[in-house]
């Protein structure tokens, strides 16, 4: 149906590119003179479909229109017919709001009409649109990117306003929000700032090192900011890339010894029958992977082949890829038989699997190791399970009645905010590759200003680290960057 709709706009609008393209091209989208249109709300029926229109051409659209009532005041809701420019037929009543730039999402002229949602009538406003002069399309995230054109969105906060359009947990919510608030780009040109400074600091020296005038220590204070920063810079790039595992998702994989129940934790967890859950040993011979919201946060849940040996080929071969996946788990599920912890697949498990993730889980940025002793309802009433007193920290539970999942989630949520970061407090995340590579740069930078024996090279190397600061903010990004940035919005955004 968003197909068809699109479709028939863009054949209205006689235009060649088309409508729901998934890159943007840099020089048709900030081309001069253009007004772009589209539909911004959700696809399929619904009550309201919001459309709207950015570009010097907008004015014209509305009084198109709308004629002959005149435009409704500046932001400001007015009910208005829509009726089609050319055979002035009735289109729909619509709200009609006006937004003159430069104060608009965009920094342009803008209009929007909230329309009825019924396909019929999206698709005569979208046809009426695109039948007005100098009207097109909008590619994908072309409002987006007049936005940060116009200097309404920082690259940052481009970003921050794409994650929050994908956001599919309350934590990724959380922080899509503080980026789109513009928290990471104040940092990044608050540290800008004191570059500059000590920029400044270096210039003048060079320049008027002999003259009397010039303030004692201008080199040690500049030396002084620059290592303050170092520090600064440093801190935030150890944060195991937490921001990126927020954003794409924490890997939590479930491991154990054949009918331990693993199968059935998987199921609870994801809340849908991911895998087959049988008496049998060795049901579950491939890795089997399901996204889930775990305690707020998103995971990529995987649910693997028991661990044994002697078996045949093809549960071999489960079993190799089950400790493949194991090494590049973030969190790992270790699940044993509570009522059958003495049996030999228990303490192999225990002793190759357990015991070497337990020494190294309190490390920093290590893997994390939850202990569950599943099948709590087959114990004996008021008795716990008979166990090693050796055995690391768990928590029991019973996949069957749901006794323990309680504390099980809390434990997740725990352990997944130390994996991700928690988006609540603390500094803004890191959360892609791209703000790594250039706070990388930028300390490289600042280190070769600490090693530099001649000034001018040291005033070079603070213009160095200045200018990854201004790329990850989007001052002077290249347009290919760009293209891979606003590749992930929607038409209409």
């Amino acid at each position: 149906m968003w197909r068809g709709l699109s479709a028939l706009a863009t054949l209205a609008a006689r235009t060649p590119g088309r409508l729901c393209a998934r890159r943007s091209n840099g020089a048709a989208s900030l081309a001069p003179g253009s007004t772009i249109f589209a539909l911004s709300s959700g696809q399929g029926r619904c009550a309201i479909a919001v459309i709207r229109t950015s570009g010097p051409a907008s004015g014209l659209a509305l009084r198109s229109l709308t004629a002959p009532r005149e435009p409704p005041p500046a932001r400001s809701a007015c009910l208005r017919l829509l009726r089609h420019p050319r055979s002035r037929e009735p289109l729909d009543r619509a709200l009609v709001l006006w937004f003159p730039g430069p104060q608009s999402f965009t920094g342009e002229d803008c209009m929007e009409l909230h329309v009825h949602g019924g396909p019929a009538v999206v698709s005569g406003v979208l046809q009426a649109l695109g039948s007005v002069p100098g009207l097109r399309p909008a590619e994908a995230g072309e409002f987006t990117r007049r936005a940060f054109a116009h200097g309404k969105l920082s690259l940052t906060e481009v970003e921050g306003l794409a994650d929050l359009i994908h956001a599919e947990t309350e934590a990724q919510r959380r922080q899509a929000l503080r980026q789109l608030d513009g928290e990471l780009g104040q940092l990044c040109r608050g540290w800008a700032k004191t570059l500059t400074k000590a920029l400044a600091h270096v210039e003048a020296y060079i320049d008027f090192g002999e003259d009397d005038s010039l303030e004692e220590g201008v080199l040690e204070q500049a030396d002084r900011d620059v290592r303050a920063l170092e520090v600064a810079l440093s801190s935030h790039l150890q944060d195991a890339r937490r921001g990126q595992r927020l954003r794409s998702g924490a890997h939590v994989v479930v491991t154990g010894p054949p009918n331990a129940g693993k199968s059935s934790l998987v199921n609870l967890l994801s809340r849908k029958p991911v895998s087959i859950v049988s008496p049998e040993p060795g049901t579950t011979r491939d890795v089997l992977e399901t996204p889930v919201d775990l305690a707020g946060f998103p995971a990529l849940l995987s649910d693997t082949a028991g661990l044994r040996e002697g078996v045949g080929a093809v549960e071999q071969e489960g079993v190799r890829r089950a400790r493949q996946r194991l090494e590049q788990a973030d969190i790992i599920l270790g699940v044993l038989d509570a009522s059958d912890l003495g049996s030999p697949s228990s303490c192999s498990f225990l002793d190759t699997v357990v015991a070497p993730l337990a020494a190294q889980s309190n490390k920093s940025g290590g893997q994390r190791l939850l202990l569950l002793l599943n099948k709590s309802d087959l114990l004996p009433t008021n008795a716990g399970p008979a166990m090693d007193p050796a055995l690391p920290p768990h928590q029991l539970l019973s996949c069957r009645t749901g006794a323990g999942l309680d504390s099980l989630l809390q434990a997740l949520r725990t352990e997944l905010a130390a994996v991700c970061g928690d988006p609540s407090t603390g500094p803004p995340l890191l959360t892609r590759a791209r703000h790594h590579h250039h706070l990388q740069r930028c300390l490289d930078a600042l280190g070769h200003f600490q090693l530099a024996t001649d000034l001018a090279l040291a005033a070079e190397a603070l213009r160095q680290a200045r200018r990854h600061l201004s790329h990850l903010i989007g001052g002077g990004g290249t347009e290919e960057i760009l293209d891979l940035i606003f590749q992930d919005f929607c038409v209409g955004k």
